[in-house]
């Protein structure tokens, strides 16, 4: 992901496993694997949060440590972002989620640590919680329905913090299936060559002064097509079975 230190997710009197494993889950797409809890509601470890982590319980859960307060959560850290829509009162810059790791990336060099830090479920955080942030990170979201949970509101952080380190495309070529993998200049050029091969068998290219030219127009189609290897295999298929014979008895 990034080069920067990977900043600490800071989970607040959190209510329900379900939803502290929802928010490992989404730490781990971005990379983020340091989870700190601070009086979680129905203690620690939950076996509901484990469930719901899925593949992330190794890699975040398993790590994750438990605090009294936030004061002690925060011991090591130098740079902390509250995330809730509350606490406007109080004296603090105002990002989105975008500005907030835009600037956030800048501030980690060396042993600097971040923080991300999320409130309960119901309720959010306090002021005397955001008190002890540097800044406030507040979505943008339709007034008429403002609600985010708490895995949505951490998956939209961790996108944000490694958007810059994110892969170009959705799916990697390495990792897509292979039948989704774009053809090659080689399979496209035989592909043409099986088409008109059992097209001129068929007398298609008709009459003989215009052949050359539907051949090249033709073989102008395959090559502006964004061909995969499945569809290659399917336009193979197309015309081996279009030209079929079946046997005589």
């Amino acid at each position: 992901m990034s080069h920067s230190v990977p900043p600490v997710v800071i989970l607040v009197r959190p209510q329900m496993g379900e939803n502290i494993g929802a928010a490992a889950r989404a730490m781990l797409n971005f990379g983020l694997t340091e989870m700190r809890l601070v009086a979680p509601r129905d203690g620690w470890p939950n076996p509901r949060a484990v469930a719901m982590a899925s593949g992330a319980a190794g890699q975040v859960l398993d790590r994750a440590r438990v605090f009294a307060t936030l004061a002690d959560a925060m011991e090591d850290v130098h740079v902390a972002y509250a995330t809730t829509a509350r606490g406007r009162e109080l004296t603090k810059p105002v990002h989105t989620p975008a500005t907030a790791m835009a600037e956030a990336r800048g501030l980690t060099a060396g042993d600097r640590r971040l923080a991300l830090i999320f409130g309960p479920e119901r309720a959010g955080l306090e002021n005397d919680e955001i008190a002890r942030a540097s800044a406030i990170v507040t979505v943008p979201v339709n007034p008429e329905f403002p609600s985010l949970n708490l895995a949505q509101a951490v998956l939209l952080m961790g996108y944000e913090w490694g958007r810059e380190a994110l892969p170009a495309q959705p799916a990697p070529a390495g990792r897509r299936p292979p039948g989704e993998v774009p053809a090659t200049r080689l399979e496209i050029e035989r592909l043409a060559d099986h088409w008109e091969e059992r097209l001129n068998a068929a007398r298609f290219f008709f009459p003989p002064d215009k052949a050359a030219t539907m051949r090249l127009t033709l073989r102008n189609l395959w090559s502006r097509l964004p061909l995969t290897r499945a569809d290659v295999q399917i336009f193979h298929g197309m015309i081996r079975q279009l030209t079929w014979t079946p046997p005589r008895d």
